[in-house]
């Protein structure tokens, strides 16, 4: 029996409504309740979709939350935490291959861009990817490295140990923002920070890319970096 009068009427409904337009209309707590019908088959999950969503303030928060803490949530079993991190998982690796599948060489700052935006898929959500190339600046894999407004920053050890496990040999950092391309100090900071720590262990920084709607700044243009090169 289902709390709170929910019940597979109500859950064939969102599921159908997915089905016609995929997410379009849904709100966050809709698509978290949708996502856990699947391991929560018989309760109502309205009421934890939109505690969950108070709790770590958004999709983002939950999804990128530490399964030690989910597990504290009460009605969040095991199954649940499981799925959570499956379905982020699941989205860096199609994420990663719809890049180095589909893509190429990269050959200039436009082209980071261009991919940079393909992978956001419009996104309005300001955020730092970084690619991952080979010794032929093939892409190899991007990663979404920090969503929102860069106030905190990147930290540049994130970035190498994600270059690591893709096993590249150089990097290209592409900030996606609204309005115009401009970058502060701070962040020209950060190009630097990342250039030196990549250099220490042999990987090349190509570039560091700043794209507002209304163009893009590149850090190799600019003479930020030293080393930085396209092929």
């Amino acid at each position: 029996m289902y709390a709170g009068g929910q019940g597979a009427g109500h859950r064939k409904r969102l599921k159908d409504r997915f089905l016609k337009s995929s997410l379009q209309g849904f709100h966050d707590y809709e698509v978290l309740e949708l996502l856990l019908t699947y391991a929560i088959p018989r309760r109502d999950v309205k009421p934890l979709s939109k505690k969950l969503l108070a709790d770590f303030k958004g999709l983002k928060g939950i999804f990128e939350a530490d399964p030690e803490r989910l597990r504290e949530i009460s009605g969040l079993g095991e199954a649940s935490v499981v799925l959570l991190g499956l379905v982020r998982e699941a989205s860096r690796a199609y994420l990663s291959e719809k890049v180095s599948s589909s893509k190429g060489a990269v050959s200039s700052p436009g082209d980071a861009v261009r991919i940079a935006r393909e992978v956001s898929e419009g996104d309005s959500e300001e955020g730092v990817y970084a690619f991952f190339l080979n010794s032929k600046n093939e892409v190899l894999g991007v990663e979404c490295i920090h969503m929102g407004p860069l106030e905190k920053g990147v930290a540049p050890k994130a970035v190498i140990q994600k270059a690591f496990s893709h096993n590249a040999r150089s990097v290209i950092m592409v900030h996606l923002k609204q309005g115009r391309a401009s970058a502060s100090k701070e962040e020209r900071a950060l190009a630097n920070e990342i250039e030196a720590a990549a250099s220490s262990i042999d990987i090349l920084v190509h570039d560091y890319i700043v794209a507002g709607s209304q163009g893009f700044m590149s850090a190799k243009e600019m003479g930020w970096l030293k080393r930085s090169v396209y092929s």
